[in-house]
């Protein structure tokens, strides 16, 4: 079942941690690690959040539409978690587009494209986990 809602109150909670593990990285982090390892930190910190509503929406949204609805929340996610992480930048700092966008260069050891990824991927695969846990529970229901 499509629930918009179930999926824009996660994204807001994704947004909202996101941008606090950002201001935290920013500040009492990097006073104590180098900018590589703060750019680790901000990646590396939200990837579990990530996951775990990304099975809480999966478990909301189980049932025959779940694709569509594992959908929404991959289109809806990365690109306006990127959005958001940009203008967070931008307002904070000035980081300019082009600047930003430096973030995505992983061929210089750059992490960010990771959470892209996680966020472009946990809502699917995490969908499909439960979908498929759902229908093996149903067919053993069935033999029994």
């Amino acid at each position: 079942m499509i629930r918009p809602g179930v999926t824009l109150a996660l994204w807001f909670a994704l947004a909202l941690m996101i941008v606090v593990n950002d201001m935290i990285g920013d500040t009492w982090i990097a006073m104590a690690l180098t900018v590589r390892a703060v750019e680790w930190y901000k990646v590396l910190v939200p990837l579990p959040y990530v996951v775990l509503l990304a099975i809480i929406h999966a478990r909301r949204t189980a049932g025959p539409r779940w694709f569509e609805a594992a959908l929404l929340a991959t289109l809806l996610w990365a690109p306006s978690t990127v959005l958001v992480d940009f203008l967070y930048a931008h307002w904070t700092f000035g980081t300019e587009a082009p600047e930003f966008l430096d973030r995505f260069a992983f061929w210089w050891g750059v992490p960010y494209p990771l959470l892209v990824l996680t966020l472009l991927a946990a809502p699917i695969l995490a969908g499909w986990v439960v979908a498929r846990s759902g229908a093996s529970t149903r067919a053993s229901r069935r033999s029994a």
